[in-house]
């Protein structure tokens, strides 16, 4: 059954363009270890909400934009062992040392089993 990884980060606007870098980098590295589709998307039409919206979910500061992102897999299986793989991989490194264009604490994320297809 499908599986997929998604997230919801504040990116300094500033930092947009190096984010971008990083996430093609990255998207690389995900679908030469297995992953099936690696996709991230920029706010465009997102507006604070009076209890809940993206923007109150990041706690999203002045300057920063909202991104959305999934990651998709063949299974949660495949998900666990390509996770592995890539977090081993030397070329994101960095990602761990905090040295990214993003705050890392904000990230909201979470794995997801499929519900509907059409």
């Amino acid at each position: 059954m499908p599986y997929a990884d998604g997230f919801v980060v504040a990116v300094p606007k500033k930092k947009l363009k190096a984010y971008a870098q990083l996430s093609r980098k990255a998207g690389k590295v995900w679908c030469e270890h297995g992953a099936l589709d690696y996709r991230e998307w920029v706010a465009d039409d997102v507006k604070p909400g009076k209890l809940t919206s993206f923007p109150q979910s990041v706690k999203l500061k002045a300057g920063e934009t909202v991104v959305f992102a999934w990651i998709t897999y063949k299974s949660r299986a495949q998900r666990d062992r390509i996770n592995a793989k890539v977090m081993a991989d030397p070329r994101l490194a960095s990602m761990g040392t905090g040295d990214v264009p993003f705050d890392a604490k904000r990230m909201i994320y979470g794995g997801f089993a499929s519900l509907v297809k059409i």
